[in-house]
C-alpha cells in the first residue's frame, strides 16, 4: 500500500511528557540531574550548539549501569493522546516516524509498543556494563532530523506538503520549517516563531485537525 502522507515527530517533551536523559541522570542523585535539566532547557531555547550540550551532559552518566534502562522504560509517561493519533494516522494511510536527540536504547522499545514505523536516535557508548559517558556514531541534531524527514519522504515517494513535524524546541526548527506542516507543540518561542501550527496542550489528538 502506497503511504498517503508523511509524521515525523520529536519524542523527548513530545511523544513523551520526559527528558529521557534527565530520567537517567536521576539515578546518579539531584545535583546530576538538575545540572543535566539546566544544559538540557538551554540546549532547547537555542543558548547552546546541541552537539556540544548532548557531549556535556553524556558526560555526567559516565559509569551508569545499563539495568537503568529498564528503569527509565517504566518511568517515562507518553503524551495523552498519542496512541489514537498513531492509530488514526495508520488508518487514514500515513506513515510516523519518531527521530530524537535521544537515544535507540529507550526509543525502540518505546516505539514499538507505540506502532511507530520508523526511529532515528542517538546511540550510547557501553562497555562492561556501564555506560561511557559518550555517544556512538553520529549525532541526531536538528540537521539529521530534517535530512530523517526528506529521505524518508523521497523513499516513500510523499510531496513535501503531505509531511507534518512535530517539536518542542530549537533542535527540531530546521525538520519544522521543511514539513509541508509544521508544528510547535508546547514549544519554545524560537520555534513557535517557524511553526505553522502552534499547540498550547499536551495532547496529540489536537494534531488531527492538521493532518496533511
Amino acid at each position: 500500500m502506497t503511504a498517503q502522507f508523511l509524521i515525523v515527530t520529536d519524542v523527548d517533551s513530545t511523544l513523551i511528557r520526559d527528558e529521557v536523559i534527565e530520567l537517567i541522570a536521576d539515578s546518579l542523585g539531584a545535583e546530576a540531574r538538575a545540572h543535566v535539566a539546566d544544559v538540557t532547557e538551554r540546549a532547547m531555547r537555542g543558548e547552546l550548539d546541541f552537539s556540544q550540550s548532548l557531549a556535556e551532559r553524556l558526560l555526567v552518566l559516565e559509569g551508569v549501569p545499563v539495568s537503568v534502562f529498564d528503569d527509565v522504560l517504566a518511568s517515562i509517561t507518553v503524551t495523552d493522546g498519542v496512541e489514537e493519533f498513531v492509530s488514526e494516522v495508520h488508518e487514514r494511510g500515513g506513515v510516523i516516524a519518531a527521530v530524537s536527540g535521544g537515544f535507540h536504547e529507550i526509543l525502540d522499545p518505546l516505539a514499538a509498543r507505540l506502532s511507530i514505523d520508523h526511529t532515528r536516535a542517538n546511540r550510547l557508548g557501553v562497555t562492561d556494563g556501564q555506560l561511557t559517558g559518550r555517544s556512538v556514531g553520529p549525532v541526531i541534531d536538528g540537521a539529521a532530523k530534517r535530512d530523517t524527514l526528506e529521505s524518508l519522504r523521497m523513499n516513500l515517494g510523499i510531496d513535501a506538503q503531505r509531511t507534518m513535524a512535530v517539536g518542542d524546541g530549537a533542535n527540531d526548527m530546521l525538520m519544522v520549517e521543511a514539513a509541508g506542516v509544521g508544528v510547535a507543540f508546547c514549544a519554545k518561542p524560537v520555534l513557535r516563531e517557524a511553526a505553522d501550527v502552534v499547540i498550547e496542550q499536551p495532547d496529540f489528538r489536537l494534531l488531527l485537525p492538521h493532518l496533511p
